[in-house]
């Protein structure tokens, strides 16, 4: 928190605490829930077979195993960055439905995604 407040302040931007809300389990982006699980539930379903590829690390995650990162699991985590960086067409747009555009910019980049029906297009 210090860390980001800090950024904000260099950066010269402002936060108005009485809207700001800190240490919740989950928060809505896009039109999604992302909770503690983090960002893998969210791009999951761009993925086919996420759960299958991302078995090598989830087995980490269990009660008494050894967290230990080998080959299988590099090797997983390569796949799935590969996939969602290489992701051409997350749906195909229906022509009747309306689509929603989201962006986002600041001095150092930008950023838009097209949707159509909670689908990235």
């Amino acid at each position: 928190l210090k860390a980001i407040l800090e950024l904000l302040k260099k950066e010269e931007l402002y936060a108005k605490f009485s809207k700001c809300e800190f240490w919740i389990p989950k928060v809505q982006f896009l039109g999604h829930v992302i909770d503690s699980q983090g960002l893998a539930g969210y791009y999951r379903r761009f993925i086919e077979g996420f759960s299958k590829i991302a078995k090598p690390m989830t087995k980490l995650t269990q009660k008494k195993v050894k967290f230990e990162w080998g080959d299988k699991q590099e090797a997983a985590f390569q796949l799935l960055r590969q996939k969602l960086c290489s992701a051409l067409i997350l749906a195909l747009p229906e022509g009747s439905e309306d689509f929603i555009v989201y962006c986002d910019a600041s001095n150092k980049g930008l950023g838009a995604v097209l949707m159509q029906r909670e689908k990235v297009i």
